[in-house]
């Protein structure tokens, strides 16, 4: 199965649920302080993607973005707070003595845009006859009532809109978290292999000027003898002056590799660590390459599954179709129906008997816009809206499957390419090894040793560039197929 076909599979099989799973938010520290880890030993990948994950700012901002989200989506909860409210007064002057006192409460339901309320008054003194309905008996009335929505708001409205999008969007809020976390990381052991192979690199130059140099002494000696000729002298140094470059050029690179480096490595405070040679890694504690075989093992269809640019568009279009619904719902009618039960207690008051009843109402009220345009535009508006990221998600999905083909195509290529470099590297040191005797016997001549050892050492090179796009795409394959422990997210 290719990775696109897998991806639509899992596209068809996969529900995304809308309570999102947390992912690596819980980064455990370093057993010690970075700084002291750098002291008493070599930089090693686990270091920096810890250090990433804890202090880089980026990743920081995403949680910051979520435990924003997620007050949102406290704050939508609260359209269903039970409210209490409260009312008095009372006359001071003039021919009525009347005054009274009411206190209620109220609590919003979610089910059919339920209302339920309570309230208890108590009035004393004469009203004027169009204030009757302020008189209660001597211990006061008692009303409950409730409201159902019948038509528009029955199944949604603004606040379970609000509550249920809020919860939407702290579920894409996590998922932002995951990404970043993923760039972050990739990017951090991207500028880690890139500064350790610009380390290996000196290491090579350095070891190819120490040899001119050690012949310079050797060759001055000779030359002073008669055994030599100038030429052979000059020509010596010309290759010091032209190792000397190459190494300062490899000194260069490194020294902005480590600058970039510690864009990723801080402490905790925040602030950069610029790592130095005695930081770098020796060559046998650096991992090997993996195993092609190993990688592909990884279930693929799972893993497009659980990519968070798709989980985060599933979420879009939840919500995209929550407003759509909620747009839908505002073409209808409002019937709303009402019904109440109060009860006046303790000895008739000033009301007179007419109040010493149990009274129940039931009414509805009926409201609809005629010609409704402002529903509709916002009800085309949202599908359009939704028609629109259905379509984003489609591209993203396919960008998503040809992205993960090429990494897949990169890997396998670089990790051959690895065995290659290995290969010339051990072909070019035997040539060297026997330029070396030929010379030594009197057979061979100092332009092809100096031609044989140089060869030799851009095969070094290349063998460490080619391992360093192993390590670079390896370090792509992880951040596709979320490999939350290579990345140090776990």
């Amino acid at each position: 199965m290719t990775v696109r076909s897998a991806i639509r599979a899992a596209m068809l099989c996969v529900a995304i649920v809308a309570a999102q799973p947390s992912y690596a938010q819980d980064i455990e520290p370093l057993e010690e302080p970075l700084e002291q880890a750098l002291r008493t030993g070599p930089l090693l990948p686990r270091e920096v993607l810890r250090s990433s994950a804890l202090t880089f700012p980026s990743i920081l901002e995403s949680f910051q973005r979520e435990a924003a989200a997620r007050s949102d989506q406290l704050a939508a909860d609260g359209a269903f707070d039970l409210i209490l409210e409260g009312e008095a007064y009372d006359r001071v002057t003039g021919t009525f003595s009347g005054g009274y006192a009411e206190v209620g409460a109220r609590q919003p339901l979610a089910p059919m845009g339920a209302e339920i309320y309570g309230t208890y008054r108590l009035s004393d003194g004469t009203f004027p006859i169009y204030e009757n309905i302020y008189n209660t008996n001597q211990l006061g009335e008692f009303k409950v009532g409730g409201l159902l929505s019948l038509l528009r708001n029955n199944s949604i409205d603004q606040r379970r809109f609000a509550v249920e999008d809020s919860r939407l969007a702290a579920g894409q809020a996590q998922l932002d978290v995951l990404l970043v976390q993923l760039q972050v990381q990739h990017e951090a052991l991207g500028a880690y292999w890139r500064w350790v192979a610009a380390g290996e690199e000196i290491r090579v130059y350095e070891e190819l000027l120490e040899i001119a140099e050690a012949r310079a002494v050797g060759l001055s000696r000779e030359v002073g003898l008669g055994a030599r000729a100038q030429v052979d002298l000059i020509e010596n140094e010309q290759n010091v002056l032209r190792r000397r470059t190459l190494l300062a050029e490899a000194q260069r690179t490194f020294a902005v590799a480590a600058t970039s480096l510690s864009y990723y490595l801080r402490d905790y405070d925040g602030e950069l660590i610029v790592p130095t040679r005695a930081n770098l890694p020796t060559s046998d504690v650096i991992a090997e390459l993996p195993d092609m075989a190993s990688l592909m093992a990884i279930e693929m269809s799972e893993v497009l599954a659980n990519r968070p640019e798709l989980q985060n568009f599933r979420l879009a279009i939840e919500r995209a179709e929550n407003k759509v619904a909620l747009r839908e719902n505002d073409l209808q009618p409002d019937l709303q129906l009402r019904a109440e039960v109060s009860r006046d207690f303790g000895a008739i008051g000033d009301g007179g008997s007419t109040f010493d009843s149990t009274d129940t109402t039931v009414g509805v009220t009926f409201t609809v816009p005629l010609q409704r345009r402002t529903a509709r535009g916002r009800l085309q508006r949202a599908e359009a809206e939704l028609r629109e990221i259905e379509l984003r998600e489609r591209r993203v999905a396919d960008q998503i499957a040809v992205e993960l083909d090429n990494i897949l195509t990169n890997l396998n290529a670089s990790l051959r390419l690895a065995d290659l470099a290995t290969e010339e590297i051990e072909q070019a040191e035997a040539m060297v090894a026997a330029e070396r005797r030929r010379f030594q016997l009197g057979a061979g001549d100092f332009f092809r040793v100096n031609l044989r050892e140089e060869s030799a050492a851009d095969a070094k090179i290349r063998g460490i560039r080619a391992q360093l796009v192993g390590r670079l795409a390896t370090a792509s394959y992880n951040a596709a197929v979320m490999n939350l422990d290579e990345l140090g997210l776990e």
